[in-house]
């Protein structure tokens, strides 16, 4: 395994599938795509916490009515102390920003999964 990828799987706590999938095409794309990751979730002086970058992924996820996403999000904003009312905020942004039929659709799995990580 190539350095970017190492430092990728570090820096998430797993292996992202996008590098899992390339790896097996490519290894230099499985590099490449490792260091987008590196450069997307460092954290930078001045730059967003990895609470806040979890928060805004969220609500994408939510918003696009991504579903399993937004509830495998939810473990990754209780390990960085995201708190319900930040969540809760993060939905209601989605629901605006991806309709009420979409917050209609991912809230019941998500409520169920905040409520089984005890939020």
């Amino acid at each position: 395994m190539e350095k970017a990828v190492k430092e990728a799987r570090e820096l998430k706590g797993f292996m992202p599938r996008s590098i899992e999938y390339a790896g097996q095409i490519n290894e230099d794309f499985a590099e490449g795509i490792a260091g987008f990751y590196k450069a997307i979730w460092s954290e930078r002086e001045g730059g967003l916490s990895m609470k806040y970058k979890h928060l805004i992924v969220f609500a994408i996820a939510c918003s696009t009515n991504n579903i399993q996403s937004a509830v495998k999000i939810l473990a990754r904003l209780h390990k960085f102390g995201a708190t319900r009312t930040e969540i809760n905020d993060a939905m209601m942004l989605a629901a605006w920003t991806g309709g009420i039929q979409h917050f209609t659709d991912f809230s019941e799995a998500v409520l169920k999964e905040m409520d089984r990580l005890g939020y």
